[in-house]
């Protein structure tokens, strides 16, 4: 056997080794992480820190794509990989990931740190292979303060890390927090070797998730790929390892090959790398602000905000270069100048060739030149301001007639961090070495001083006589204005001013550039600003050329605080085909509170003559701050026309957008809305400001048109903003409020100083729509709302009698009272309450709440209340209708403690014509802590139903409504109609009135909230009963994968009664017995799936009736004729089996005759058939399984399933 044993193991280990030596070679190791699709499906490319063709990674895989966290102190600080927690909006963090824009999207984000001493969090990617030299890492990153302790210096950092070499510092983004995803670019550039990307966060205190970062994409970092056939396109050079560049690329001091083959033959150009001295440059100055001959470890190898954290010719933190920034002794010059040794003449055949590597980072770098001194001093290049974190190659070409030096001097501001540096100096060999003394030159003129302080230069409003302050500042109105656009490409495309004084003609367009980069090209106002409410951007451009694709041309704000901001506009294609195909833009740009810039970006497919894009006639237009125009309608408005005098609040994360087809005015005109859904919203809130106004004597009213629409949509709240920037909610809404229009009242009390109204959406949910319309703001008191919540407002209820009604919430109350509202089931939600107690109101004392008096109606209406009593001995509540003459009556009493919940009162109300108000009247009973509570008092144009119980959702949802309780579900049933809705899928018809307009409960699954998630509607508390029947009509398609269940609620806990897995087909009715020896809830609960709807109608149960139609209370007969009752039962159930059996046999014989061809429906839980038994308990089941007995006679569509009180639980 030994024999056989030792052939067999030898057979294995030659297929094992046949088998590895026969992986496919495109994923050998050296072909992995190198930023190229070397297999089918790119799948060499794997889990490198990016994954797949597109190289990005969005942290949807629990792999993270590599990334792996490897703090020192993970305990303590550390990232992890992170969903947004919870369906109300997060204290801290995002209240999104970047990718989906959904909370069931994940990012990577840090931990709570409370250690009070600095920690770093250590995240890194898998290893890659080298780069190339225009290989950047695009990502969207979140930087928020959320607990107020501050951001710290180096929050969030990046540095690369190769084999046995130093880290390197290579992005290090602003500071500042905001509560909202920021897009950046980090510049990793040309790196020989492995390496990775390391994501560093250091604080000292902080709350989860503030710092994070999502979505990364890897851009043109792959080595050049040997070309198609044997050789180079024309004008390319080939490369030692396969690749090609382009001609210009040789000698310029940067390895494009990957093989530093473009760098081999440049013998006669003179290059300095500043690695050993500063070769023939001089770095003496007549300034005190000197240039030095340093490296990043000199400089700091511990603070990541200092130096420019690498060179450029090593890429490394060990490279050296030459360096301008504050001195340690503070700034006493603001310029450095460093120059070349002298060079002979050059002319236009033969120019000199200058190309050097730039690093103008934060805000010390106030600009770089350029100058020749020959026979005068003039200036042949300038980049201001600062360009990022990058180096930048920049080409001069100089021709100068006499002997010459180029000076290359820097501006420094005293800011707190940055500087300037250079690198990589490439002389071509037309730049000959000079014996010759030359001439002294002649110094330029110093510039005429600004004639107004910086934060007023480009204000929109002229300081200066002259108006020099607004001169170059980007408008072409003005003398020189369109000489106030700067190019900031760092790119192979740029922006060129042409300007023909003659033809009168000016205009921008793009250009060929001699950068490294593939960016777009981008130029840049000054800082402009801060900007009124009506202020404009107006400009005409031009896409034009035999393409049919040109490029695309987008508008960019970048603000002084926020940093670069999302794109404003953005145009993609051809305007046309001839030169003056030009077209029109007005583009707001609002209210910005800080300094920005505006900028032009472009990238065209192709250059002159074959592509052209152009932009001319820009204009700043009612942009000063203090300029508010005039509207004739004040802050009242339809929407039709414009904003009349509201304005978008820029400084929150998203915009109002005003939408055509849906509005309250006509039905088809317009309304402002916030998409919830829309997979591009990002961010937490977006606020309509009104202009501001002045102070007002007398009370005014708030009045508008609301939609909250959807199963997970939100809040919207209405604020008073005064003048001071204290703000205070005056009206308030969240969760589904249904398809339809909704009138609201704010009433605003008069003001003393200059004060403005806010509109703001909330966004706690991803799935839903919030729309306004029809606003006005008119002098007097507000008529009395229908609906009254108590969230910032008492809608005119006032108090009287021996103890006053408190406008309270949870969190104030210390004694006694609810611990959540009704409105919102939380401690924050208000309401009115009245202290009970002995020590508060007496027995038999009185304490009336009051409402507004309302006019008189012929029609009887329906009053909706909820009431809270607490404590033994609570005392009782009556309400009454008092109209203004005669007695008031009493419509409704209670006076039992019934524990720790809202209960729902309604009555009728007949007026006649007399107006008339509430009385909310409570008489105390002696008790102690204890307390009645009133919320949600909601007027119905309809008279109360029988009960509460029968409601066909034609006119609203009755007494049931969507729990808030946010541990008990995430979203919301919804009341729509198919003639309304327009976004989700519903029924073709309702049930009560099978038409398009008949309104329904649906609950809708989409990919903008996580599968598995519910929805909870809840009916009013019912007492006790041996027997009541729940009725409702239910609709679910094949396609729909959710599934609806329904649970008796009592003392805390569900007891399931019904499950719906799989239905089809049109509506169907369900009747369910119900029995509970305790008071009950019922709760009809959708589960969303991935895909379809669930839909509720003509829902009603049968309080104390069971389905059989009998009286649920009665008890059963005693005596000797229990004997006889069970021999007529026995009788009765053998007939009643008989008929079955033959209704069985007939129905059986027609579903033959007229069964589908197709195969048949899967069955569920429930199915299209119910057995007509009891459901038994079964604790250690997932579900309630109901037998399914085919053609059973309920198959037609009604489904009587009688219930135990004993079924399954569950605690809530």
């Amino acid at each position: 056997m030994l024999p056989r044993r030792s052939s067999a193991l030898a057979l294995l280990l030659a297929l094992h080794f046949v088998s590895g030596s026969c992986a496919p070679k495109c994923q050998a190791p050296e072909r992995t992480c190198d930023f190229v699709c070397d297999c089918d499906g790119c799948v060499d490319e794997q889990d490198c820190g990016y994954s797949g063709r597109g190289f990005t990674c969005d942290f949807e895989a629990s792999e993270m794509c590599g990334w792996t966290d490897q703090s020192l102190n993970a305990a303590v600080y550390s990232w992890q990989r992170r969903q947004r927690e919870g369906n109300a909006l997060p204290d801290s963090g995002p209240t999104s990931d970047y990718s989906t824009g959904t909370a069931a999207g994940s990012f990577v984000g840090v931990s709570a740190l409370t250690a009070g001493s600095l920690s770093t969090a250590v995240l890194i990617s898998p290893e890659m292979k080298q780069s190339s030299p225009t290989c950047r890492l695009r990502l969207r990153y979140f930087l928020w303060d959320s607990g107020h302790v501050g951001l710290g210096s180096t929050p969030l950092w990046a540095s690369i890390l190769r084999n046995n070499s130093q880290d390197t510092v290579v992005w290090r983004p602003e500071a500042t927090s905001i509560r909202g995803w920021r897009e950046d670019t980090v510049f990793l550039g040309r790196i020989p070797t492995g390496f990775r990307i390391v994501l560093h966060s250091r604080r000292s205190l902080g709350q989860r998730g503030d710092v994070a970062v999502d979505q990364l994409e890897f851009l043109d970092c792959a080595l050049p790929l040997p070309p198609d056939g044997l050789e180079c396109p024309q004008g390319m050079q080939l490369c030692g390892r396969g690749g090609c560049v382009e001609q210009r690329q040789l000698c310029d001091g940067s390895d494009d090959c990957g093989d530093g083959t473009d760098e081999k033959t440049c013998d006669q150009y003179r290059v300095c790398d500043f690695e050993q001295d500063v070769c023939d440059w001089d770095l003496r100055s007549f300034s005190k602000l000197k240039w030095a001959r340093t490296n990043q470890v000199n400089i700091s190898d511990v603070d990541p905000l200092k130096g420019p954290g690498r060179d450029h010719s090593n890429n490394s933190a060990t490279g050296h270069f030459l360096y301008v920034t504050v001195p340690d002794g503070g700034l006493t010059s603001d310029w450095a100048v460093f120059q070349s040794p002298r060079l002979e003449p050059t002319n236009i055949s033969q120019p000199c060739k200058m190309v050097m590597y730039t690093h103008q980072f934060g805000p010390r770098s106030g600009g770089l030149s350029v100058l020749v001194a020959g026979r005068e001093i003039s200036p042949v290049w300038q980049r201001g301001g600062a360009l990022g974190d990058v180096w930048v190659k920049a080409e001069v070409e100089i021709v100068e007639d006499s002997i010459f030096q180029i000076l290359i001097v820097a501006a420094v501001r005293n800011f707190a961090y940055g500087g300037i540096a250079v690198d990589s100096i490439v002389l071509s060999p037309q730049c000959r070495l000079s014996s010759g003394n030359g001439t002294s030159p002649s110094l330029p003129k110093p510039p005429k001083g600004p004639c107004a302080e910086p934060d007023k230069m480009c204000d929109f409003h002229s300081d200066c006589a002259g108006g020099e302050d607004e001169n170059k500042c980007g408008d072409f109105s003005s003398t020189n204005g369109s000489s106030g656009w700067t190019d900031a490409s760092i790119g192979r495309q740029w922006w060129v001013l042409h300007k023909n004084e003659t033809a009168k003609e000016e205009y921008l367009y793009v250009s060929e550039a001699l950068g490294q980069q593939l960016t777009e090209a981008q130029t840049r106002t000054p800082l402009l600003g801060p900007s009124g409410p009506a202020c404009n951007l107006s400009f005409d451009f031009a896409l034009t050329g035999n393409l049919d694709h040109i490029g695309h041309l987008s508008v960019r704000l970048i603000d002084s605080l926020l940093g670069m901001r999302p794109k404003l506009w953005e145009f993609s294609g051809t305007t046309g085909t001839v030169q003056g195909a030009w077209l029109h833009v007005d583009l707001p740009i609002g209210v910005r509170r800080d300094r920005f810039q505006l900028a032009f970006e472009a990238r065209a497919m192709k250059l002159p003559p074959d592509a052209n894009i152009k932009v001319q006639n820009v204009h700043f237009v009612s942009c000063n701050e203090n300029y508010f125009p005039a509207s004739p309608t004040g802050l009242s408005c339809n929407f039709e026309d414009g904003l009349c005098g509201w304005y978008q609040d820029h400084s929150g994360d998203f915009d109002w957008a005003v939408m055509d087809g849906m509005d309250h005015t006509v039905g088809i005109g317009r309304s402002l809305v916030v998409d919830m859904w829309s997979p591009s919203l990002r961010g937490a809130f977006g606020r309509l400001v009104s202009y501001t106004q002045l102070p007002v004597a007398s009370d005014h009213c708030l009045s508008f048109f609301y939609k909250l629409y959807g199963p997970n949509t939100g809040t919207l709240s209405v604020k008073l903003l005064s003048n001071d920037g204290y703000e205070v909610v005056i009206w308030t809404r969240s969760a589904a409020q249904g398809n339809v229009w909704h009138e609201a009242h704010c009433p605003v009390p008069h003001q003393l100083t200059n004060f403005q109204l806010v509109f703001e959406a909330a966004r706690s949910g991803f799935d839903g729509r919030v729309a306004i319309d029809d606003v006005a703001f008119v002098e007097g008191p507000c008529a009395a709302p229908r609906v009254c919540s108590f969230e910032g407002q008492r809608c005119g209820y006032s108090s009287s009698g021996k103890v006053q009604w408190l406008h309270r919430s949870g969190r104030t109350v210390t004694l006694t009272g609810p611990e959540t509202d009704h409105t919102l089931e939380t401690e924050l939600g208000f309401y009115m309450l009245v202290n009970t107690g002995q020590n508060f109101l007496p027995s038999g004392a009185t304490s009336v709440l009051n409402s507004p008096v309302r006019q008189g109606n012929a029609k009887t209406e329906c009053v909706h209340f909820w009431y809270h009593m607490g404590g033994a001995n609570p005392g009782s509540l009556m309400l009454y209708m008092k109209p203004v003459k005669g007695e008031r009556v009493k419509i409704f009493s209670d006076s039992l403690d019934q524990g720790d919940v809202w209960r729902h009162g309604n009555s009728n109300i007949s007026s006649g014509l007399v107006d008339w108000q509430l009385e909310f009247e409570v008489v105390g009973a002696g008790g102690k802590d204890t307390h009645v509570a009133v919320d949600d008092i909601f007027l119905s144009a309809h008279p109360c139903k029988d009960g509460g119980s029968e409601c066909s959702l034609e006119r609203g949802m009755c007494s049931w409504s969507n729990t808030q309780n946010v541990n008990a579900d995430k979203l919301d049933w919804e009341l729509t109609s198919q003639e309304a809705e327009s976004h989700y899928p519903t029924p073709a018809d309702d049930h009560s009135l099978g038409t398009e307009k008949g309104h329904f409960l649906f609950f809708p699954s989409s990919n903008r909230t996580a599968a598995y998630e519910n929805a909870q509607l809840l009916s009013p508390h019912l007492p006790p009963t041996k027997g009541t029947c729940l009725k409702f009509w239910a609709y679910k398609p094949y396609s729909s994968d959710s599934q609806l269940r329904v649970w008796r609620l009592s003392q805390g806990r569900l007891h399931q009664l019904l499950v719906v897995s799989e239905l089809g087909g049109p509506w169907k009715r369900f009747d369910v017995n119900i029995t509970s020896a305790q008071e009950y809830q019922i709760v009809l609960e959708g589960i969303k799936g991935t895909s379809g709807v669930v839909a509720l109608d003509d829902i009603e149960y049968t309080d104390g009736v069971n389905c059989g139609n009998k009286d649920g209370l009665t008890t059963s007969p005693k005596g000797d004729m229990n004997g006889g009752v069970a021999a007529a039962v026995v009788v009765v159930l053998l007939l009643i089996g008989t008929l079955i059996a033959l209704l069985v046999y007939y129905l059986r014989t027609r579903q033959m005759a007229n069964a589908p061809t197709g195969p048949p429906p899967p069955c569920s839980s429930v199915g299209d058939s119910f057995s007509n038994e009891v459901y038994e308990p079964k604790l250690t089941q997932d579900r309630v399984i109901i037998p399914v007995v085919q053609n059973h006679p309920m198959a037609a569509g009604f489904n009587n399933v009688p219930v135990s009180a004993d079924v399954r639980e569950r605690v809530v």
